[in-house]
């Protein structure tokens, strides 16, 4: 009995969060284009492809413990993949076979190999999400095989950052080095990217990944996988006693994320107008992680909640206050640190009401557990205690 009751008590919850995310995808894509200008659209697409590369932090770091300093690696991939799509479309009336501007300016005059499958859309999707996981896995075995974790997981991938940072900002021949890749002048499906009307698709398309990666979020979360990554982030040993093998685990889990993180950056590139390496800037990949903190880890809601105001925030002050920005995010990031470690979605739902009622001067409410009075076990060990006993 107390089993159906906390299936029903579960169905009701995903029922419920089912209904506030339709509510929320409604208000995203049918009211909110209402009111904001077209600028102002585009800006909160931006944060809300960034959301996606938070929950994929919030996926390993959150509820495994893998604290990654080097997404911005994925993000660019993602982004590139695309823009080398990009590059390769024509409109209408130009020669077939030309190549981008970029490569005149270095004198290239033959297209290299490997922007050749880009000229293929299915194959570029693929691209955005299997490159990024594939490199995000390959990184993920070096590491995790080893066993290296904690610290020396998050030099380590900060290293690889630095790594790609310089890679991709020294091959001014192949993808324009420093300068990136402009995406908001090409064209897509015979329409110029930057146009209102296609800025407006990505925002629609943005909003709509979003709600389909967090609710593989919240699968991967919710179930046995869920709970060994939880069981992974407490206590790895154990895990690892108990039969398990946490490699493996943290290997699929950091590959997703890095998938995740090659979507956004695709969603972000088409919405900003260019990708460059300063998407793998140390500072970048330190902000995502500053995202999730603020927001709230191992909440999902939180990491969205992170993205879109942090990054709002510096959008506001920044316009208006050029300088202050870094003195608010540094402020923020310490008060986060030290009054709300489990950030504000944490906050409101673990201690905002015990705090009310503090103030209040009232008792804190205390959870109990009723489902153990409707256990059978529970109930004949009851019965046995209050069975009176025959004394000689």
């Amino acid at each position: 009995m107390a089993t159906g009751e906390g299936n029903g008590g579960r169905k009701q919850a995903l029922l419920t969060e089912g209904l506030w995310l339709g509510g929320v995808v409604l208000v995203l894509t049918l009211i909110l284009p209402l009111i904001l200008s077209d600028f102002r659209l585009t800006l909160l697409g931006r944060f809300l492809a960034l959301a996606i590369v938070a929950l994929g932090i919030d996926l390993i770091w959150g509820f495994t413990g893998l604290l990654s300093l080097g997404h911005g690696i994925f993000f660019a991939l993602g982004g590139y993949a695309l823009a080398m799509h990009l590059n390769l479309q024509l409109p209408a009336g130009q020669p077939a076979g030309q190549l981008p501007e970029f490569f005149t300016l270095y004198g290239v005059s033959e297209l290299p190999g490997f922007w050749q499958p880009f000229y293929s859309f299915p194959f570029t999707l693929g691209a955005i999400v299997v490159l990024p996981l594939v490199v995000a896995a390959i990184l993920g075995y070096l590491v995790f095989r080893n066993r290296i974790r904690g610290v020396y997981f998050s030099i380590l991938t900060q290293a690889a950052l630095v790594v790609f940072f310089n890679l991709f900002n020294g091959q001014q021949k192949l993808i324009n080095g420093t300068n990136g890749l402009k995406t908001s002048t090409q064209f897509l499906f015979g329409q110029e990217v930057g146009s209102p009307e296609m800025q407006f698709q990505f925002y629609v398309l943005t909003v709509l990944m979003l709600a389909v990666i967090y609710i593989l979020c919240r699968g991967l979360t919710s179930g046995r996988f869920g709970r060994l990554l939880v069981a992974i982030r407490d206590d790895e040993s154990r895990v690892r006693f108990s039969g398990y093998n946490p490699t493996l685990f943290k290997v699929v889990v950091f590959a997703v994320s890095g998938a995740m993180a090659g979507i956004a950056g695709a969603l972000y590139t088409v919405q900003s107008g260019i990708v460059s390496p300063q998407y793998m800037d140390i500072a970048f990949s330190i902000e995502m992680v500053i995202w999730v903190a603020v927001g709230g880890r191992a909440t999902l809601v939180g990491a969205i909640v992170g993205a879109v105001a942090v990054n709002y925030g510096r959008s506001l002050l920044s316009e208006k206050f050029p300088e202050v920005w870094l003195f608010f995010q540094g402020a923020l990031f310490l008060l986060v640190v030290t009054v709300l470690p489990d950030g504000v979605v944490g906050w409101l739902r673990f201690r905002a009401w015990d705090q009310v009622t503090r103030l209040l001067g009232r008792s804190p409410y205390t959870s109990t557990y009723p489902g153990l009075d409707l256990n059978e076990a529970v109930i004949q060990e009851k019965k046995q205690f209050e069975e009176p006993k025959d004394h000689p």
